[in-house]
């Protein structure tokens, strides 16, 4: 089966209840409760607590891993004994109990061989565009987001020329911009999409919205805090598109992990002493990406070239121990973003060593450092890690709510396999990353998006906005009512962060970590609700 659905099969003959996730990677939510005598099931949490047998207990472990960024766990939720089914799993229910079972998992050691960068380029728009034609199908009229980047753009473009070649009606699209934080428009590359025509667009000027829009609200839908930062840039697209009478929209969520920028072929080259073509690699990717090609090739020289050979040379021992001791500096420093994240700032240490969740973050921390062997290993964990399920089920929740079904052709179970089982070239070549995809697009995306370099930030427009529009309740909320979260969060150390955010002066994510303490504490408070109600 191919789609993004759960279902449920009910065996009277056999006694059994069938439950099965068909979703690969995780968009629909399916969450059960489970006792001796009773299992209840349902896409919102909120369903199954009308029942009045399941306990209501805030689980302080998904809080935990929620206030740490770790979204490993793709079972847990942010309530004791309610799970969410994993993607690409099934659940049996019989009066034997609950048997779970994986029946697909993505094979990383596949390498598809084709003949010529045509050839793949051409079995990459062929998948494509069946991925975006078989998510056209609707009794309404089909909607695409379209950011300007190169994956809204090409879904955008693919899904205006089935429509013109079966003579159809344009294609409404829907887009933020951005007068007043100009650093996050994109019009100059959205336009030459709509200078094509056969598109009818549609906009929002993202910043006049508050990333706080309707904050309650969203909360209630979701069930839990949220993580997503842009959010509300969702929820206002969603309201116009619902407007529009749009029931399907096409979202080009992540093309980015699935097509893969390759950057993990440029370590497989200097491990293999290939160093012409990594400089090569590196000059086109620096020129593409506007990043400094001396501090980049001199980093790979550094970690695949003098190291080994020094680390190993019996003449050089001092040398050795000196380039040892230089190296580990480099490599703590490398990692400190790993190994210091700014939440260890703000947690309380009682609650961190509570509920260990440093060791909860060590799997986190073992695979990313695995997968930055090879191409092929990043590439796969990028599709397999647990941000890309919770990730897509929080858009598909926010789209539910405006009466709205996203579909993900970038998550097409045929073309994340094709893309997997690229050899790295076709994903970097020529300093171009996604190269395979580029090629595929040419004659269909305009050029300016086919060979743009790197993609919008829009973290501006974010911290702009809880400033602009959101100072009173961040106020109100961090300093004067932190009551709910003094077990969690070191009060001290959070408003310290806040203060530093408001002047100016703040340190890298200490937005990030206001955030995650803001959307808790609201949802902690209807959460104390909920469960005396």
């Amino acid at each position: 089966l191919l789609g993004d659905f759960a279902f449920c099969d009910f065996g009277m003959s056999v006694g059994r209840y069938y439950f099965a996730l068909v979703i690969i990677f995780g968009v629909k939510p399916f969450y059960y409760y489970s006792s001796n005598n009773t299992f209840v099931f349902g896409s919102e949490i909120k369903a199954i607590f009308c029942l009045p047998e399941v306990p209501r207990q805030v689980n302080e472990v998904r809080i935990g891993d929620y206030l740490t960024s770790n979204f490993e766990d793709k079972t847990i939720t942010f309530y004791e004994d309610i799970f969410r089914l994993s993607p690409a799993h099934s659940l049996t229910v019989s009066h034997k109990g609950i048997q779970l079972q994986s029946y697909w998992c993505l094979d990383p050691t596949r390498e598809l061989c084709l003949g010529s960068d045509e050839e793949y380029a051409a079995k990459f728009r062929e998948i494509f565009t069946e991925a975006v034609r078989c998510r056209m199908r609707s009794a309404h009229t089909v909607g695409s987001m379209l950011s300007g980047g190169l994956d809204s753009s090409s879904i955008t473009c693919t899904a205006r020329k089935i429509l013109s070649e079966n003579g159809t009606e344009s294609l409404p699209t829907f887009s933020a911009i951005f007068d007043q934080v100009t650093e996050c428009d994109e019009r100059a590359y959205i336009n030459p999409v709509l200078a094509q025509g056969g598109i009818e667009p549609h906009y929002i000027y993202g910043d006049t919205l508050s990333p706080l829009t309707e904050i309650n609200r969203v909360v209630w839908h979701h069930d839990e805090p949220l993580y997503a930062f842009n959010l509300s840039l969702n929820w206002g697209l969603y309201g116009v598109a619902q407007e529009r009478g749009i029931r399907v929209v096409l979202d080009g969520f992540d093309g980015d992990s699935t097509v893969s920028h390759g950057v993990g072929y440029l370590h497989e080259l200097a491990r293999a002493g290939k160093w012409f073509t990594l400089f090569r690699e590196l000059k086109g990717y620096s020129n593409n990406f506007n990043y400094s090609y001396q501090k980049l090739f001199w980093a790979y020289l550094c970690k695949y070239g003098f190291e080994p050979i020094i680390s190993k040379s019996k003449p050089l021992r001092l040398g050795r121990r000196i380039w040892q001791a230089l190296g580990k500096r480099i490599r703590q420093k490398a990692h400190a973003s790993i190994n210091k994240p700014a939440w260890r700032a703000t947690l309380k240490s009682e609650f961190v060593e509570r509920l260990n969740l440093k060791e909860r973050r060590k799997a986190l921390i073992k695979a990313l450092l695995e997968s930055q062997n090879n191409q092929r290993a990043e590439h796969y964990y990028s599709l397999v890690r647990g941000e890309m399920p919770y990730t897509l089920e929080v858009l598909d929740k926010t789209a539910a709510k405006f009466g709205i079904e996203l579909r993900f052709p970038f998550w097409d179970k045929r073309l994340v396999e094709f893309c997997l089982s690229l050899p790295p070239e076709q994903k970097l070549h020529q300093g171009w990353s996604r190269m395979v995809m580029r090629r595929a697009m040419a004659g269909i995306l305009p050029t300016e998006v086919q060979w743009r370099g790197g993609k919008s930030n829009l973290s501006p427009n974010f911290e702009r906005g809880l400033l602009t529009y959101e100072q009173e309740r961040l106020e109100e909320i961090l300093i004067n009512n932190s009551e709910l979260i003094k077990n969690y969060a070191d009060i001290q150390a959070l408003h310290d962060a806040y203060h530093r955010f408001i002047s100016g002066a703040n340190k890298d994510n200490d937005v990030i970590e206001i955030w995650k303490a803001l959307t808790l504490t609201l949802w902690l408070k209807q959460t104390k609700l909920l469960l005396t109600s």
